[in-house]
């Protein structure tokens, strides 16, 4: 009996959606159901893939386990979107069938997506386990019209990692330059991440490069989801290194030179501070924006992680951060900002004038619900006595439950504190700010049923964790404290 790998990936699709059809009618049921961020139907996410502009309309991929809300055989869930909000379902994209990615520890692993010659071209990592070992190879599938996708032939187009690397090598990362295609890959080398780099002249064949980064044995021991662009004239490595402490999610700018393939950088900073905000991907849209989406959760070998939280007895798990935009501030750091597009979800509106305020004001506003909110809070910093000022967020009637979201007046730092959001989620994030010269703090926040986004310190700084209130703890505070503190304005909308 002949073997037609076609035949048995359109199966393997088709078993994939029934089960998530199946499933879907209950899931989205769920209270704690994300409103306005992106999710599966049912079952299990993680890291986007494959974001691009194709044909006038946004496409997300990402990782979708079909068959339960917990991490299992990879596919590539699929959307689309017209506004990088409102997103159509479409049928998964890829299922593990063949020999380089039928696994159940294993799968189609993340990547990329591009356009060729008018054809939509994803590149995903082949994962199987063999004999105890993990191999992972670099895969190709293309599709005519954006939604049916058949695996090359010829695959894998990269069947081995480069000699000296360890075997993982995953996460590709495609782009044109020229006439030519280039590649990065994550991998690691004696516990110590690093980025690899490859070039093509039609996708299918690939020539190593070289190292294009590394660590320098403080920036984790494996780089996942390296993600590698330009900006103005530097040149951005964005990664998420596995064992790097508090710092899940990074970027290195610097000078690219593409004769020789050097890359060398003067910056490191992280691009979220939150607990969950993993694997960010960016690409570019029709009028060359420059945006990033991350997946909104953790993994076990993080030094917090408690669990993915308990959207998993609901069967599903896992959603996308807002889409943001990336610039390059005047301080040659990234500035990070959520998409113009946000703004179309606003719905009633809230305003606050200059107030001066002391311990907590409660803000008893009927028309504002407090789960799906965009708040905009403005502070002075040249007329206050207080030690800290700030927000709590999703509190409850009795004062019991709270989500304090803190500025210290004194040592400058900012810190969101869940240990009393809902009884499951623990921990307080922190990060300094440099306010120097600075007359006021600007914190902007976005709340959805169980996570919030703040980007503060004009773009620099963004902090995204996930939190899980009762539905009816919606009171929203303004507090300081050790004296008085002034507010130069709130606004505030349901979305």
């Amino acid at each position: 009996m002949s073997y037609d790998h076609n035949t048995y990936h359109k199966f393997m699709l088709a078993k994939a959606d029934n089960s998530v059809a199946a499933m879907k009618a209950h899931t989205l049921k769920d209270p704690m159901r994300l409103k306005y961020h992106f999710m599966p139907q049912a079952y299990w996410m993680n890291d986007p893939n494959g974001l691009i502009y194709f044909r006038g309309e946004y496409h997300m991929f990402y990782q979708h386990h079909p068959y339960s809300s917990g991490w299992g055989a990879m596919h590539w869930g699929h959307a689309k979107s017209k506004d990088l909000l409102h997103w159509e379902h479409l049928p998964i994209a890829l299922a593990p069938s063949d020999s380089y990615d039928l696994d159940e520890r294993g799968g189609c692993f993340s990547g990329s997506a591009v356009e060729m010659d008018g054809i939509l071209a994803l590149i995903y990592t082949g994962t199987i386990i063999k004999e105890g070992r993990v191999i992972q190879t670099q895969c190709l599938a293309t599709s005519s019209d954006g939604i049916t996708f058949s695996k090359y032939v010829g695959n894998p187009v990269i069947s081995a990692p480069p000699e000296g690397s360890s075997s993982d090598f995953r996460d590709p990362k495609v782009w044109k330059h020229g006439d030519k295609w280039y590649m990065v890959v994550g991998s690691g080398k004696d516990g110590k991440g690093r980025a690899l780099l490859y070039c093509s002249n039609d996708l299918y064949s690939w020539e190593y490069v070289c190292v294009l980064a590394e660590s320098d044995g403080t920036m984790g021991t494996m780089w996942e989801c390296p993600d590698f662009f330009q900006l103005g004239d530097r040149y951005v490595l964005m990664f998420s290194p596995v064992g790097n402490g508090n710092r899940q999610t990074v970027y290195l700018i610097g000078d690219f030179d593409y004769g020789t393939c050097t890359f060398i950088w003067d910056k490191y900073e992280a691009i979220d501070y939150g607990f969950e905000y993993y694997a960010p991907q960016s690409f570019l849209d029709g009028e060359g924006r420059r945006l990033i989406i991350g997946w909104l959760n953790a993994w076990e070998w993080m030094p917090w992680f408690k669990s993915f939280g308990p959207p998993g007895l609901h069967n599903w798990c896992g959603a996308m951060s807002c889409p943001r935009t990336v610039e390059l501030g005047e301080q040659g750091y990234l500035k990070f900002a959520p998409a113009e597009e946000l703004k179309s979800l606003r719905k009633e509106y809230f305003h606050l004038d200059r107030t001066v305020f002391e311990g907590e004001i409660i803000l008893e506003v009927q028309s504002i619900q407090g789960v799906c909110l965009e708040i905009c809070a403005e502070f002075d910093l040249l007329n206050y006595q207080a030690d800290a000022i700030g927000i709590k967020l999703r509190c409850s009637d009795d004062g019991e439950h709270e989500t304090a979201l803190t500025y210290s007046l004194l040592s400058g730092e900012l810190s969101f504190d869940r240990s009393r959001s809902d009884g499951w989620s623990e921990g307080v994030r922190t990060c300094q700010m440099d306010l120097k010269g600075r007359d006021t703090l600007k914190l902007h926040i976005f709340v959805d049923t169980c996570v919030v986004e703040v980007f503060a310190d004009d773009g620099r700084l963004a902090m995204t964790n996930n939190i899980f209130p009762d539905p009816d703890h919606v009171k929203l505070k303004l507090f300081s404290s050790g004296g008085k503190a002034e507010l130069v304005s709130l606004d505030i909308w349901n979305l």
